[in-house]
């Protein structure tokens, strides 16, 4: 299997009346019917990178040097391959068409959902999106923020660099799929294995890769394939797994 396509996105987001700026960065890769992608930071990759691996075989990028390229490599393949549409562990949920706001409140509404947060339990967030952060303060869960890219979430809450206090105080972890391509996705389902606590991913990185290890460390999965939701205002699905 070869890559027929590739991409390096530059997106910014910041919505009326808040003083967030979201700045993120992909890498796409598209693989027969299916993407997929990687979430970066800003300089893991040369933003020129695309036109070079257009063309390369799945196999060839498995083992390239470069984590995020393996990472989206991986994740087009599996989605290729495995496609969530066609899973009968996933529960298609359908994003509402409109704007960005209305589609990530619903979207982090399911997050939130796919685990029952009880009253007082300290959460740990692993990369910060402000309307999780509402969802689980909603939940009646005390939300604790970590980010590499965020001093304080848009509702006041300070956010920690360090996620190790974290991983060993939390009640549960909610972690992005840009855990994977940062590598710290490794030490946080260590952590949540080793206590015995749920993890929670919210995929958009790695939304392939990420259900096959529901039961084995990750306990529910909000997978989002490519195309994201923040680049349509039409109806898209997320998929929902949940561990027996």
């Amino acid at each position: 299997m070869h890559v027929v396509g590739a991409s390096w996105i530059s997106q910014s987001t910041r919505f009326p009346g808040t003083q967030q700026t979201y700045r993120n960065y992909y890498l796409v890769l598209r693989v027969g019917a299916a993407f997929g992608a990687c979430c970066i930071e800003r300089d893991a990759l040369d933003p020129t990178i695309a036109p070079a691996l257009a063309g390369s075989s799945v196999a060839d990028l498995l083992v390239d040097p470069r984590l995020p390229v393996r990472i989206a490599a991986l994740d087009a393949y599996l989605n290729a391959v495995r496609p969530a549409r066609e899973s009968a562990l996933a529960q298609a949920m359908p994003l509402p068409a409109g704007a960005p706001p209305v589609r990530a409140v619903a979207r982090d509404n399911a997050i939130a959902a796919l685990v029952s947060i009880k009253p007082g339990q300290r959460v740990g967030l692993i990369g910060v999106v402000n309307p999780l952060v509402d969802a689980i303060t909603r939940s009646g869960g005390i939300c604790l923020p970590c980010d590499f890219n965020m001093e304080r979430t848009q509702s006041g809450l300070e956010v920690a660099r360090d996620m190790l206090p974290i991983l060993e105080t939390a009640d549960m972890i909610i972690a992005t799929g840009m855990t994977l391509s940062n590598g710290s996705f490794d030490q946080i389902l260590m952590a949540a294995r080793r206590r015995g606590i749920a993890l929670i991913v919210y995929a958009q990185t790695g939304s392939g890769i990420i259900p096959r290890f529901l039961g084995d460390g990750v306990a529910a999965v909000c997978a989002e394939p490519f195309p994201f939701s923040q680049f349509s205002a039409d109806p898209t699905s997320v998929y929902l797994y949940r561990a027996s």
